[in-house]
């Protein structure tokens, strides 16, 4: 088994020009796409919007430094970023994918303690940051945000857990499989399902310890197999069942 990709180093990125302005109401109906903030009301997300600070990062920009201070929640607007743990090597070992309207940084908030993991741009992403004292207000006086929080870490539990499971799988082509089946999923015609928004081959095999050629070997094998159909950026689960089995190694 090949070692994971070495992430190119990065400084801490030049604070950067805030986003141009843009209409209050654009801004307020782009914010209640994020699902943390959608059940706000509109006094309540006026107040947010004139707390947050917006920010873009170039590609393979390191948005967040393990050990950095949890001064604050983040969003992601656009864009994809990973959430990866730095070795002291330097290799960048994958914990999980965030896509737009994800949130981070609410561990080292909540704990009042430093970030547990770095977080990199895979594309361009804007984010926002709303600063710690506005975010914990909200967690306090706001039921909509705290419910949502809440089921928010429950399910962060359950997918550290599955990928625990998913990384003592010792054959490398059943961790692959493995890791598919568990990416999100929307339903497509005919019982497939759909993988929006792929990551790169290098992405998956960062995120289960392999290499970007046994990703790409694996994913030819499924689509040989009539079992998935990988377009640009997304992949099609044509045989959703197959590829459990394939999982399960039966």
């Amino acid at each position: 088994m090949s070692s994971t990709a070495k992430l190119t180093q990065h400084r801490d990125p030049p604070e950067q020009a805030a986003v141009p302005e843009v209409q209050e109401r654009q801004l307020q109906v782009h914010l209640r796409k994020i699902p943390l903030l959608s059940e706000l009301t509109d006094e309540e997300l006026i107040k947010v919007k004139g707390e947050l600070r917006f920010r873009h990062y170039p590609k393979r920009s390191v948005v967040l430094h393990k050990g950095g201070s949890g001064d604050g929640l983040l969003f992601l607007l656009s864009g994809h970023l990973q959430v990866v743990d730095i070795t002291e090597d330097g290799r960048s070992v994958g914990l999980r994918m965030l896509s737009a309207g994800d949130f981070f940084g609410e561990i080292a908030l909540i704990n009042d303690s430093t970030r547990s993991a770095s977080v990199v741009a895979t594309t361009e992403v804007l984010v926002a940051f709303l600063p710690a004292a506005v975010a914990l207000h909200l967690f306090s006086h706001s039921p909509s945000v705290a419910r949502k929080m809440l089921g928010h870490l429950a399910q962060k539990i359950q997918r550290d857990s599955e990928f625990r499971a998913l990384l003592s799988i010792n054959n490398t082509t059943r961790r692959i499989y493995t890791y598919i089946a568990l990416m999100q999923q929307t339903p497509g015609p005919d019982g497939s399902r759909v993988v929006e928004n792929l990551p790169t081959h290098q992405d998956i095999a960062n995120m289960i310890n392999t290499s970007r050629e046994t990703v790409t070997r694996a994913l030819l094998t499924l689509g040989q197999q009539g079992i998935v159909q990988k377009d640009a950026h997304r992949l099609i689960i044509l045989d959703p069942e197959a590829l459990q089995r394939l999982a399960q190694g039966t």
